[in-house]
């Protein structure tokens, strides 16, 4: 598994894929939680709904993915 150690700085001694991909499943299903409650919040101000929705996966996307890649760091973040 180089690729996984280059890429995420995965340790085969202390991890496993299988704990890694149900942890990674749990942070997803936290993360669709505020698709559904950020844009419901700031729509009460008057705010288009379908473009909150849009910017706020958008943004948890690339932050997260910035948290991956570059800091190698397990962190989701909306």
């Amino acid at each position: 598994m180089p690729l996984l150690e280059k890429l995420f700085g995965f340790d085969a001694r202390t991890m496993t894929v299988r704990t890694e991909l149900v942890a990674g499943l749990t942070t997803f299903m936290t993360m669709c939680y505020i698709l559904a409650v950020n844009p419901s919040i700031l729509a009460d101000c008057g705010m288009d709904k379908n473009a909150l929705f849009t910017t706020t996966a958008v943004a948890s996307i690339l932050a997260t993915l910035v948290m991956a890649f570059y800091a190698k760091l397990p962190f989701a973040l909306a």
